[in-house]
């Protein structure tokens, strides 16, 4: 592949560059832009949308016959990155979690008039969306087939009974995506479907706390005690559901790691102007050999994330699942997320640590990277079984694992 960026992608990247550094990343430091869960407050968020969306930065994954700028998973990469130099970056541009997950697979797997009712709304921004698949013990977790949620087949409806937990923007989403157990095949049991936050027969438990700073509208307990769905609304065929998530949560998982790798970059940019600034010692910090390391390894580490995302993308552009290359990143700059941080507040020492930078808030937020859309181990354990029955195959250059 070639690493050149395109023309397209340049562009945005500039754009938005310029955006986050005017808009976004001078608003950290006003106490009055962040709501009670630590994220930008509504108003503020209103106000941004608007001119992202004026400037032509509006939903980069989304088709221009949509409203959004009909970015490649390639080109989607670095100007992904450039938004998460801010911590309110993504949700501004209509690219933050769940929404970016939910409107891509919509948009790649809804019937027509799903895609005008369900989809649209969520591009447009006049509504929030959740994928609610998580279940509590012993529910599904890592491993969808332990599904608790049962979808039994009323004449036309679906009646769904059930418990999800940890739903990310549940708190605030009115557009559903549900995950539920309508058979019990081992591979063809769990069909997806659609709700409205207004639809009877369920309702949101609590708000789960969490040590980070939460997305809007957080990750909620919900409980589902007769919920009655259309046929219409269900996402593919029945028992399609294990088909959708795979669609779903391979580009998810990476365009996590584009966004992660903006906070990595933000962290040694913040580390980077300390210590040429901060004097110990007869010298500033930059020219003591220790810290010249710490930067360094960081900033490798940095640029072996961006290469594996980068080659994940190129290789979902491709046709491909790309289920290796997505692990591969997901894991990696889960990790790269946590080191640049660490680095950063270690070499910042105490103003690292206090809340006059947004470090230790991307240091809560990192936590969750080794977690979400699969724990690390299970990525790796992934890894090792198609290393352990592919052999030699395994490491082909531009070897397929299986095409969209």
């Amino acid at each position: 592949m070639d690493f050149t960026l395109s023309d397209t992608a340049q562009d945005f990247c500039t754009r938005i560059r310029q955006f986050v550094d005017t808009e976004l990343i001078p608003l950290e430091a006003t106490p009055a832009a962040f709501d009670a869960h630590e994220n930008l407050e509504p108003a503020h968020l209103q106000s941004l949308r608007a001119k992202a969306r004026a400037q032509g930065l509006w939903c980069l994954q989304m088709p221009r016959e949509r409203g959004g700028q009909g970015l490649s998973m390639a080109d989607m990469a670095p100007c992904y990155e450039e938004m998460n130099r801010s911590i309110f970056g993504p949700v501004v541009f209509n690219s933050a979690a769940p929404d970016d997950g939910n409107m891509m697979v919509l948009n790649k797997i809804a019937t027509p008039a799903q895609k005008d009712r369900w989809l649209q709304p969520i591009v447009d921004g006049a509504v929030r969306s959740s994928f609610a698949m998580t279940e509590p013990a012993p529910g599904s977790g890592s491993d969808p087939s332990m599904m608790q949620t049962r979808a039994t087949r009323e004449g036309d409806h679906w009646r769904i009974r059930g418990v999800k937990h940890f739903i990310t923007g549940a708190g605030v989403a009115e557009h559903f995506i549900l995950m539920a157990r309508t058979s019990d095949d081992t591979r063809k049991g769990l069909t997806a479907f659609l709700f409205h936050k207004n639809d009877p027969g369920w309702k949101i438990v609590r708000r789960i706390p969490i040590m980070g700073p939460e997305e809007h509208g957080g990750h909620c307990e919900l409980h589902f005690d007769g919920l009655l769905i259309p046929d219409e609304n269900r996402l593919m065929e029945v028992g399609d559901g294990l088909k959708v998530t795979q669609i779903r949560l391979g580009p998810a998982r990476l365009t996590h790691c584009m966004r992660w790798l903006g906070l990595a970059r933000r962290s040694l940019e913040i580390a980077s102007d300390y210590v040429t600034q901060r004097q110990a010692f007869g010298q500033t910090l930059a020219d003591h050999e220790g810290v010249q390391w710490m930067l360094g390894e960081a900033a490798l580490q940095i640029r072996t994330g961006r290469l594996l995302t980068m080659h994940a993308a190129w290789k979902l552009d491709q046709g491909d699942y790309a289920q290796a290359e997505v692990s591969m990143a997901k894991v990696a700059v889960a990790d790269v997320l946590h080191k640049a941080v660490d680095t950063a507040i270690q070499l910042c020492g105490a103003r690292g640590y206090s809340r006059d930078t947004p470090l230790e808030w991307i240091y809560r937020y990192a936590r969750q990277a080794r977690l979400v859309d699969g724990a690390s181990e299970v990525h790796k354990m992934v890894l090792s079984r198609r290393l352990l029955s592919q052999g030699s195959a395994f490491w082909q250059w531009g070897a397929s694992h299986g095409h969209t």
